[in-house]
């Protein structure tokens, strides 16, 4: 394994991640790998969680003798820029920059470039092969097919109902509804016009938060005319994995999906019940070994395929 830190601009703002290859180096496909979302480096790693879903995606995606590259988000590890004053749209921009930068830099031109993203990485990745007809395809990790703010109140019903009961208890008492309180503070992010605003006493990123509300994924797959895997667990609480085939269908012919069984939105394999509150030990453990397989074959047939095409 070769591994090369990098640095590219998006517009003023220099982005710092990691180019890992195979050794020796090839002409093979390469990988673009977009990390969720959160305050969050290449591995996809923030403090006190250290998910490291990108970090091993392009560490098995090197033994597939596939190439990939991940970069710091704006304002964290290496990179520059502010990251709680930078929005959905933002982060688009960056990737479309860090695409531009691997053609310029390794003369990709001849070579299949595919883009593989984790949560908001999948909502950013469907942007980037929906506008770019020249990339070989998508993989879309833990996305979904409806707005962010539809993701949100589900996330808020899903939550309410995996509370323990005393809570639900307590919270019953105090006639609280998780769900209600949800709506109320979209509501007053969406009234808000700063791009950060306290909310209980906490800073939020006010101008991510109204971007991904207002973000309709459906419109974008119906755009995408290239190949696109879409994988998600079943027990996922974050995105509702019956979405894998609303994106499909959006998607249309050239894509496929999957819902692992027993896979949460971290990636890994967990026998429990369907909840965040065991995330801290989840991370202990690898990312599931049926999502990185699926990964590398899919890009490695796929690019097989562009090989051919382009032959022929």
């Amino acid at each position: 394994m070769q591994t090369t830190e990098i640095s590219f601009r998006s517009g003023v703002t220099k982005l710092v991640g990691t180019l890992t290859e195979p050794t020796p180096r090839g002409r093979g496909p390469i990988a673009l790998l977009i990390s969720g979302s959160g305050k969050i480096d290449r591995d996809s790693n923030m403090k006190r969680m250290p998910i490291d879903v990108m970090g091993q995606v392009a560490a098995h995606l090197e033994g597939a003798g596939v190439s990939s590259f991940r970069y710091d988000k704006r304002g964290v590890g290496a990179s520059e820029g502010d990251f709680s004053t930078t929005g959905f749209h933002d982060n688009v921009t960056d990737a479309k920059a860090a695409i531009a930068s691997l053609r310029d830099r390794l003369q990709v031109q001849e070579r299949p470039m595919f883009v593989v993203g984790h949560s908001e990485g999948a909502l950013i990745a469907a942007e980037l092969v929906a506008a770019d007809s020249t990339l070989a395809g998508a993989v879309l990790l833990a996305g979904t097919a409806t707005s962010g703010e539809d993701v949100l109140r589900w996330q808020a019903e899903g939550l309410a109902k995996t509370l323990p009961k005393p809570v639900k208890l307590i919270m019953g008492l105090l006639r609280q509804d998780l769900a209600k309180t949800q709506s109320k503070r979209l509501a007053q992010i969406k009234a808000s016009t700063d791009d950060v605003i306290r909310m209980q006493f906490v800073k939020v990123n006010a101008k991510w938060m109204r971007e991904f509300m207002a973000h309709d994924p459906q419109e974008t797959l119906l755009r995408i005319d290239l190949p696109l895997l879409a994988i998600t667990g079943s027990k996922d609480v974050q995105v509702n994995p019956a979405d894998v085939e609303r994106i499909v269908e959006l998607a249309g012919e050239d894509s496929s999906g999957h819902v692992l069984e027993d896979v949460t939105h971290l990636l890994r394999s967990d026998d429990g019940p369907a909840t965040v509150r065991t995330y801290k030990k989840q991370i202990k453990r690898p990312v599931d070994v049926r999502v990185l397989n699926m990964i590398s074959t899919w890009i490695t047939d796929v690019a097989a395929e562009v090989a051919v095409e382009s032959a022929s």
